[in-house]
């Protein structure tokens, strides 16, 4: 009996595996064309902000007070009230230039789901251009069918620690 149930254990683990079933527990490519969408929204509307207009953050993110934002300044935002105030008080910086992901990597899901790469850009600092490359990780739920952001972390830049 021991060994029977040990066996039923050991296929329910493997079912989602990379062994048995590699594609079964992804998300279908709807999903990840989705997911890309909502984190093209975000960075859309990160660069609204380095243009000094934070109102796109509202659409991009979740407004659940379990959302999470670790940025660039060092500083850790929890709640949706704290993430808004901190995303306002960047756009007040106009620290213009762009930024972009690169080397993407996509983990979709169901409901949860990530987004990972390198944030490519450069703002300006008291009248000079800082590039940066840092790394950035996503975390997006669907809420209502539409995927948002519920977490971003990124690396830090000494510019914006002042």
């Amino acid at each position: 009996m021991k060994r029977t149930i040990s066996l039923l254990l050991t296929l329910s683990l493997l079912v989602c595996s990379e062994v048995l079933a590699p594609r079964s527990c992804m998300a279908s490519p709807f999903a990840e064309r989705d997911l890309l969408a909502a984190n093209s929204e975000f960075y859309a509307a990160l660069n609204s902000v380095f243009r000094g207009d934070a109102k796109a953050m509202e659409e991009a993110w979740s407004h659940a007070q379990d959302v999470s934002y670790m940025g660039p300044d060092g500083l850790r935002h929890l709640g949706w009230d704290s993430v808004r105030a901190d995303w306002a008080l960047l756009a007040s910086k106009r620290l213009g230039g762009t930024v972009q992901l690169a080397e993407v990597r996509v983990q979709p899901g169901d409901s949860m789901a990530s987004v990972s790469g390198i944030e490519v850009g450069e703002n300006v600092v008291d009248g000079q251009p800082h590039k940066f490359s840092i790394r950035a990780t996503n975390i997006f739920r669907k809420e209502e069918g539409k995927w948002r952001l519920i977490a971003h972390h990124t690396d830090t830049l000494p510019y914006l620690g002042k």
